[in-house]
């Protein structure tokens, strides 16, 4: 079976950062384009996004997040709802891990609900003089609901050019265990690169992004990437 279009985690997206502090927060967000690992999941179009979290003192959390979403082919589904939770933890003063499990469903359509699947993740960080790198990894066993094996794998490095100003980089391949059951515009896998500028003013979160993949759909071509969003704080 070959799914021309899927969506995650969040994101990435989707454990929440090292500088999170214990309570309930949400996070509103308005973007060109919602792409998950340089695949737009609009069909090339804007997104409204929005999240409720809560992260505990001992640095564990749960979340849910939200967004508009477009399946293409005639599908009506234009939800999607994702859950997530895991815990934070800081091994050394250098070195961190971001572990856990999320789980996404899609809403609008008769057939939404099977598109549904859990995944695991684990997120390396290393703090430098030279910035924040990362070293992240999701797997799991129902991509998209066809009982296929799937992991991604990233690497990325954030640095600032200035105080209020970041640079982050990163590379990841999505790679399908069973190309039989779902494959990547004919092939196991695919690479994505991403380049962004993050600021933040007056309490709104910047990012502008440029991004490309190895693949030929117009879904996941070079594209420039706009979003801004606000945390609330409850």
């Amino acid at each position: 079976m070959n799914i021309t279009m899927r969506k995650i985690t969040l994101l990435a997206l989707i454990a929440l950062p090292s500088t999170a502090i214990a309570g309930l927060s949400s996070t509103v967000t308005a973007t060109s384009d919602y792409t998950f690992n340089g695949v737009s999941q609009t069909g090339n179009n804007p997104a409204l996004q929005a999240s409720l979290d809560y992260a505990a003192d001992d640095n564990w959390y749960v979340g849910t997040w939200a967004s508009n979403f477009d399946y293409g082919s005639g599908d009506d589904t234009w939800l999607e709802l994702d859950f997530y939770g895991g815990k934070f933890f800081q091994l050394t003063e250098a070195v961190s891990l971001d572990a856990g499990i999320g789980y996404y469903t899609y809403h609008g359509d008769s057939d939404s609900d099977e598109y549904q699947y859990p995944e695991l993740y684990t997120k390396f960080g290393y703090a430098s003089s030279l910035g924040q790198t990362e070293l992240n990894f999701w797997y799991t066993w129902d991509y998209f609901g066809t009982d296929a094996g799937h992991y991604i794998m990233m690497a990325a490095h954030t640095f600032t050019l200035a105080e209020g100003h970041d640079i982050r980089l990163s590379v990841d391949r999505s790679t399908s265990l069973d190309e039989d059951k779902y494959d990547w515009d004919g092939d196991k896998s695919y690479n994505h690169f991403r380049a962004e500028y993050m600021t933040s003013w007056k309490g709104f979160n910047f990012n502008l992004a440029v991004e490309d993949t190895s693949m030929n759909w117009d879904t996941s071509d070079e594209r420039v990437v706009v979003s801004v969003a606000r945390t609330f704080d409850f």
